[in-house]
């Protein structure tokens, strides 16, 4: 008896799934699957993307369902297309050995009149956007009155693009006796408010920590100048020759822009973004499964539900704002308990978000410099030489060229055979990292952050910090306390010597803390307001001289106007120096063997 035969499934699921090669559960399903077969209850099951929450849910879903009936017993939300096609996929493999079994992928870019054509077959099992069902409800096309079961899948993603009022009009239309399971990579706050309102008493299934990442993924940062971003993503390009990996930028116009530049300088590249037509989407995922992209560039968005295999990098552009999506972003790589790589390419200001993300994964990423370019010559020839060894060769194909080329090569040894052979692939490569500049930027923090004279500021001096959050801001000593202590996880009582102004406060924290409180607060918004923070030099000097003389605390607060004043010019000269830093040429373009 196999593994899975044991959960309890149906036969016919059984040899269905072992036809697929499946042998072995995951954790999650070895969980989810015979709670959900056993126990009619809702669920909440959270798991990292890609360790088989689909089979979790979806084999339990046909084992449920009487494919004998026409009408619809089990609903399926997603957020994106691509992943209400996977599951769809999925189900319907699954599902191969029952007869009758239809199950239709409603969702939007397609012809929602061919989707009502197979929905009027008899749609046992529907998977939707919830876009499109919401458009699909109110044509009346769909009934969800005889559902059984709703599955949330990707719960919190669904809820960060704002699907929160399409899944209160959906979940209204089905009966309120049925069965709700959610599975979500992530349980934010939103999410735990969906289950209040949607579920009754759920069972909580957790397959790692919450809010984690997956324990197989490395994670790494470099630090370059922000003109020097792209120029960074090609050498980490050239460095890993078998690169097979997601880049991920912000906006639908950059994910365009890179892709453009990297079809231009010859890798094998291409966009996935929200402007994409369905057909084009569809095109663009065809060939990154059969390999023939080696990078795809995509938006958050558009990645979610992408299931490929043996996806080796993933690349942030730009690290998002909100760090649950680095989650998500990470989780493409490292699927079905690979190992994976997750890079992160950011300038000295987006350090501070490292360290966010860090708190949230639970895993401290690895500050790595850029190749240079010798190093990175040496990998591709590495590479190349590789390649040349594991060639295949069509003895009967190639014989009858052999006399020839032995005759014209005659007059060369092996040792220039060779020179030549690697001069013709490798010269016009050499020649492009010829002189290449170094692109790294020394991060002073990453080398020792407990040191103050390596941190961004003296913390063995002084703790005492600025900000610029104040009574205006609604702001008293208790208040403070308690949104600087959710902002860093520390103990309220850990910030001191509170003193609020009107527009700006100073506050204590100890030494050894004082680093770590600024890169907390360094890329929070206020109500919309960006925060800023600093070092508050002038308060402590003051603090100390009014210790000497045995003055009363009220001296020490005595230059507050100035170090205001201070910390504005210190920060509008920074972005001036920014905004002057000239824009770097591109390079040249890349050797037509990387084509």
């Amino acid at each position: 008896m196999t593994e899975f035969e044991k959960l309890g499934l149906d036969n016919r699921i059984i040899e269905a799934i072992q036809k697929l090669g499946f042998e072995n559960p995951t954790p999650i399903q070895q969980q989810a699957i015979p709670q959900l077969l056993n126990d009619k209850r809702d669920l909440i099951g959270l798991a990292q993307t890609g360790t088989g929450k689909t089979a979790a849910f979806g084999l339990p879903l046909i084992h449920f369902t009487d494919f004998s009936k026409k009408h619809t017993q089990a609903l399926i939300i997603c957020p994106t297309r691509e992943l209400c096609l996977q599951i769809t996929r999925d189900l319907t493999n699954y599902s191969s050995e029952y007869e009758n079994a239809n199950i239709v992928a409603i969702y939007g870019g397609a012809s929602i009149e061919n989707q009502i054509r197979e929905i009027n077959k008899g749609a046992q099992i529907i998977v939707a956007t919830p876009g499109r069902m919401v458009d699909m409800i109110e044509r009346g096309r769909v009934k969800l009155h005889m559902v059984d079961t709703v599955v949330l899948d990707e719960a919190d993603e669904m809820l960060n693009m704002g699907f929160k009022e399409d899944l209160d009009h959906i979940l209204s239309e089905t009966p309120e006796e049925k069965n709700t399971w959610l599975f979500s990579a992530t349980m934010p706050v939103e999410v735990s408010r969906i289950s209040n309102n949607y579920m009754n008493n759920p069972i909580h299934i957790t397959v790692g920590k919450q809010n984690q990442g997956a324990e197989n993924i490395e994670h790494i940062y470099y630090v370059v100048h922000a003109r020097d971003k792209y120029a960074a993503l090609k050498r980490i390009a050239d460095f890993n020759p078998e690169i097979f990996g997601i880049v991920f930028c912000r906006t639908r116009i950059e994910t365009q822009e890179i892709a453009e530049k990297l079809i231009k300088d010859g890798y094998n590249a291409d966009s996935l973004h929200g402007d994409l037509s369905q057909q084009q989407r569809d095109n663009v995922m065809k060939r990154y499964r059969n390999k023939t992209l080696q990078m795809l560039v995509a938006t958050d968005v558009a990645a979610r539900g992408i299931d490929v295999n043996n996806v080796t990098h993933v690349i942030n552009y730009n690290l998002p704002d909100d760090p649950e999506v680095y989650t998500h972003r990470s989780g493409r790589t490292a699927r079905a308990g690979r190992s994976g790589v997750s890079l992160a390419i950011v300038n000295l200001k987006e350090i501070g978000k490292i360290r966010e993300i860090e708190k949230k994964i639970g895993k401290q990423f690895t500050k790595e410099k850029l190749p240079d370019g010798v190093q990175v010559c040496e990998k591709q020839l590495i590479n190349l030489i590789n390649k040349i060894q594991v060639a295949e060769v069509n003895e009967n194909e190639i014989d009858k060229f052999m006399p020839m080329a032995l005759e014209m090569l005659s007059g060369l040894n092996k040792e220039e055979l060779i020179k030549r052979v690697l001069s013709e692939e490798f010269n016009r490569f050499l020649e492009y990292y010829r002189n290449a500049p170094d692109l790294n930027v020394e991060d002073r923090g990453a080398k020792d952050r407990n040191q103050s004279s390596k941190g961004r500021f003296n913390t063995q001096a002084t703790g005492r910090l600025f900000i610029n959050l104040g009574e205006m801001d609604g702001m008293n000593q208790e208040l403070f306390r308690k949104y600087a202590a959710q902002v860093t996880n520390l103990d309220p009582f850990e910030f001191k010597r509170i003193n609020i102004k009107n527009t700006f406060t100073f506050f204590d924290v100890s030494p050894e803390k004082a680093e770590y409180v600024h890169e907390c607060f360094q890329f929070k918004k206020f109500k919309g307001r960006k925060l800023r923070i600093d070092h508050s030099e002038s308060a402590q000097s003051s603090s100390s001289s009014g210790k000497q003389s045995g003055s009363s605390n009220k001296r020490s607060y005595g230059n507050n106007d100035n170090e205001k004043n201070k910390f504005y010019k210190k920060s509008s000269t920074s972005n001036r120096s920014k905004e002057n830093t000239s824009k770097k040429s591109h390079p040249p373009r890349r050797p037509s063997y990387f084509e």
